[in-house]
């Protein structure tokens, strides 16, 4: 795990500007440095180093290749390399390695087979930018599900920039890019600004599953992008070949493909250790790597003494009865709030899902045992899990046969009438008017007009979710699971845990994401993932020949902290009304000072908590200590 960073036609000093790039991420690779600059300095790179994998002078990058045509610069794991590598070798591409790290395979394979043939035969998770010295291109892929982060853009008009990490590319000279205005709304219906986008203007992430080329003289005109593996696919592919066994041997499958997954990433030259919730997805993965694992396993937990929050002795229980070496840290409101002053610098741009606070303090404590961490993640998304998706399917098929032209109509009536004061025929009033599934899921973040008011900008971007194409899948479930794997946990999830445990330098991987686990699980019907209001039947079943059923059968409580409850404590309190003050807001001219006001007051004055009120917070946060301060430099 590592972080990557560089830039072509960069007129300022290449390398004063690449040592700050490398600077700013330090937190993603403190073992090592390294720096790469063309003959005629156009093209630099920069990488930060977490060595994880040959933790010898071997695994250094930026690395050339053997021929010297490519230079790399390499931020995951490739977990099946040593597979590539025989095949290289058994091929005569290549003569022997100088070392034993997946850089270096990964590197040869792309000049033996070509970027894309190459790419496509690995499994992993990664960002890489890749420069072909002969033809003069620059490569960057990011990985097919989004577990690694890459921004892009121009900064002054001419210079094409790249980072792991946003705050790397604010670093440096002649980087004045504005706010972009056009993502606020999106961001305060969400908590989160998704792909392509990035807070600032010129600023993108490069999508999951996608290669951008960019040739010199490296302009806007030269710059393309290609998908190699996208997840609509995936999931259309494997709905319309679907699984043809019993949901027994589904179980079995999965049990199978996600043991050879764990296997290839409990793979490490450092110890190796798993968060453990009291949820069915890390105590999967962490019952099968105890099961695969010769010793015995380091699991992770976090617990809160708030009623409700805690799933701490639960844990605890599951870590007994696998037997697992198991540790755990019970968290306070000191501890969040010690927290909080970080979170903008971690995240480099406005982020706003609250259970970041906790995530960050799993992935401190656990750094101090472990280098590597595995997760359960992927699991509600790819296995039905979350509620949400029973209440779609539920509505939906009751509202299906009354025609549109009809709900539309009673729709508008609702809204435009007293009731729409009330919060719940609101809610109704919006969800009646809703074309399919897909629009269903996407307006339950919208039913509450104030919040649509929060920026001043009349400037909005073209909404993510309109990119969905309704009645992709035929079935209900498998429509809105597949929003939430195009942006939800691309841009939420995946984000939160890559920015908190890198925070810490400590490398998280996801074993429900291998590509094969994935694409099975779109071939799955949804009578295997859910029955009522049971998801992840299938996933259940492999936990059961580990864990007992009547061990995991509780109320999910979810990875989450009484924010709502701690804002309104002495300190917190006095920290975010400093952030929401009238003047600074006004000053700031970005949010409208009276909603910010209005829906702080319905908060503090009759307890009405709105989750924008942490949204507003957190990009208050990041425009006062990072974006302020850079417009004060």
């Amino acid at each position: 795990m590592c972080g990557i960073a560089g830039f072509c036609n960069l007129k300022a000093d290449w390398r004063v500007n690449i040592g700050r790039m490398n600077k700013r991420m330090h937190h993603r690779g403190p073992d090592a440095e390294g720096i790469w600059a063309s003959e005629d300095k156009k093209v630099v790179f920069g990488h930060r180093r977490l060595s994880i994998v040959d933790l010898s002078e071997n695994g250094r990058q930026p690395m050339e290749s053997r021929s010297g045509r490519y230079v790399i610069a390499f931020n995951g794991e490739i977990y099946n390399y040593k597979k590539i590598a025989a095949k290289l070798q058994e091929e005569k591409r290549v003569e022997g390695f100088r070392g034993t790290s997946d850089t270096e395979v990964l590197l040869e394979a792309m000049e033996a087979y070509g970027v894309k043939k190459a790419v496509s035969m690995c499994k992993g998770m990664f960002a890489i930018a890749l420069y072909d010295k002969k033809e003069r291109e620059l490569y960057l892929l990011r990985d097919r599900v989004g577990e690694k982060p890459l921004y892009y853009g121009f900064i002054g008009g001419e210079t094409f920039v790249f980072a792991s990490d946003i705050g790397s590319i604010a670093e440096l000279d002649g980087f004045c890019s504005p706010i972009n205005r056009k993502v606020l709304d999106l961001y305060f219906t969400h908590g989160y600004i998704p792909a392509p986008y990035s807070i600032y203007e010129e600023i993108y992430k490069l999508e999951p599953g996608t290669m951008l080329t960019v040739k010199a003289p490296f302009g806007r005109e030269n710059l393309s992008t290609s998908v190699f593996w996208s997840m609509k696919r995936a999931a259309g592919k494997g709905q319309a070949n679907p699984f043809k066994g019993s949901e027994a041997e589904a179980s079995e499958e999965l049990e199978r493909l996600l043991k050879a997954s764990i296997r290839e990433q409990m793979a490490a030259d450092v110890p190796v250790g798993a968060f453990l919730s009291a949820g069915i997805d890390s105590s999967t993965v962490v019952a099968l790597m105890q099961d695969l694992y010769g010793g015995r396993v380091r699991s992770f937990t976090i617990g809160m003494e708030e009623e409700g929050y805690n799933e701490a002795a639960a844990a605890k229980e599951i870590a007994s009865h696998l037997g697992t070496e198991h540790t755990e840290l019970y968290i306070s409101q000191k501890d969040a709030i010690g927290v909080i002053p970080k979170l903008a610098y971690i995240f480099g741009e406005p982020f706003a899902d609250s259970s970041q606070i906790p995530t960050y303090l799993v992935s401190r404590m656990t750094r101090e045992h472990v280098t590597v961490s595995l997760s359960g993640d992927g699991g509600d998304e790819l296995f039905c899990g979350y509620t949400s998706y029973e209440s779609v399917s539920r509505i939906w098929n009751k509202m299906k046969n009354i025609p549109y032209f009809i709900r539309k109509p009673c729709s508008e009536l609702v809204l435009h009438s007293p009731l729409a004061g009330n919060p719940v025929y609101r809610t109704k009033g919006t969800l009646l008017g809703a074309k399919g599934p897909g629009r269903l899921y996407e307006v339950s973040y919208e039913t509450d007009p104030l919040t649509k008011k929060i920026s001043l900008s009349h400037e909005y971007c073209p909404y993510k979710y309109n990119e969905f194409k309704e009645g992709c899948l035929k079935e209900v479930n498998h429509n809105v699971m597949l929003m939430d794997m195009l942006m939800y946990h691309p841009d939420d999830i995946l984000v939160k845990v890559d920015r908190t445990a890198m925070a810490v330098s400590l490398e998280t991987r996801v074993p429900m994401l291998d590509r094969d686990v994935v694409e099975f699980a779109w071939s799955l019907p949804i009578e295997y993932k859910r029955e009522g209001k049971t998801g992840k039947k299938v996933l259940r079943e492999v936990l059961y020949r580990y864990v007992p059923r009547e061990m995991m059968e509780r109320p999910k409580k979810g990875f989450s902290i009484p924010i709502d409850k701690w804002l309104l404590k002495p300190e917190l309190r006095e920290w975010a009304e400093s952030l929401i003050d009238r003047k600074l807001l006004e000053r700031q001219g970005i949010l409208d000072a009276n909603v910010v006001e209005k829906i702080w007051k319905d908060y503090t004055d009759k307890g009405i908590w709105r989750i924008q009120i942490w949204f507003i917070l957190m990009f208050q946060a990041w425009m006062c200590t990072q974006y302020g301060k850079r417009q004060t430099e």
